[in-house]
């Protein structure tokens, strides 16, 4: 009886740590979050960011602040011949993958806790030894890889339909849940029929496309797999919004209903006013 009782005791303990832990977490992202952005960073992101200088005024608001909670909660690396990552350079990352966070229901990346980036494009061997060549990875165990001439390349052409750092945080979401499978947590259990089947239909369409040779808005690296379709789908869904809602209107309507948001209706980036100081 007294063994049961210490079990329970030390259950207690680790529930009301676990308690205080997740309060104080919760306090400290409402503070960061609610520290607003210079100025000058606001300038940086609308010369180097075109979608955060599309973004609605309201969007833009809600997007600062999740940009402040991930800096305040996810360290940066150099690695390779970087020597620093600078406040710029982590704004342009942050701005980018926090877009994932704006309607989507998620306020952070789960176990996310760094992102290293390399200059370049790296050289990464896998298990068997064979070398390839990476712009990104996404870790499950908690980091990013990113190439920073990707990123900056990503983030300067809003409209190709390639963005590194997009790519990679929509893995993210979709490890969420600890499997990278191109399902993610979705707001409603009644998203899930569906989703699935929208999803299914699509990665075949594009697979059999790229099979015969045919071009279409999707990039072809997403017929690879579910998951890279679903990061694939997501550079799209932000970077190619007409082109996507135009070929596939029902993969469109699942990544608006999932982000909570709509590219459709923002503003052309050169047609954007610099957002005022607060």
């Amino acid at each position: 009886m007294k063994a049961l009782g210490l079990v329970l005791a030390i259950a207690l303990v680790v529930l009301l740590l676990g308690g205080v832990l997740r309060s104080l977490r919760r306090r400290q992202r409402r503070e960061a979050g609610a520290i607003p952005l210079t100025e000058t960073e606001r300038e940086l992101l609308i010369a180097k960011v075109p979608l955060y200088a599309c973004l609605p005024s309201e969007l833009q608001d809600k997007l600062e602040g999740l940009i402040q909670v991930f800096l305040h909660e996810v360290g940066f690396e150099p690695c390779g011949k970087l020597e620093e990552v600078t406040r710029e350079m982590q704004l342009i990352v942050a701005s980018q993958a926090c877009l994932l966070l704006l309607g989507s229901g998620y306020n952070h990346f789960g176990l996310l806790r760094s992102v290293l980036v390399y200059p370049d494009a790296y050289e990464v061997r896998n298990e068997m030894g064979i070398k390839s060549i990476r712009l990104g990875e996404s870790w499950k165990s908690g980091s990013v890889v990113l190439s920073w001439k990707s990123v900056r390349q990503g983030a300067k052409n809003p409209e190709d339909g390639l963005n590194v750092v997009i790519h990679e945080f929509a893995h993210q979401l979709d490890q969420y849940n600890g499997t990278a499978d191109g399902l993610p947590v979705l707001k409603e259990r009644a998203d899930y029929p569906e989703w699935a089947t929208v999803m299914r239909r699509s990665f075949a369409d594009l697979l059999e496309k790229v099979e015969n040779g045919r071009r279409t808005v999707l990039d072809d690296y997403g017929a690879t797999n579910p998951a890279e379709f679903f990061a694939v789908a997501t550079e799209t869904f932000f970077e190619k919004p007409v082109q996507l809602e135009k070929k596939h209107p029902d993969l469109y309507r699942q990544l608006r209903r999932f982000y909570g948001l709509d590219p459709l209706q923002w503003e052309d980036p050169g047609s954007k006013g610099q957002k005022p100081a607060v």
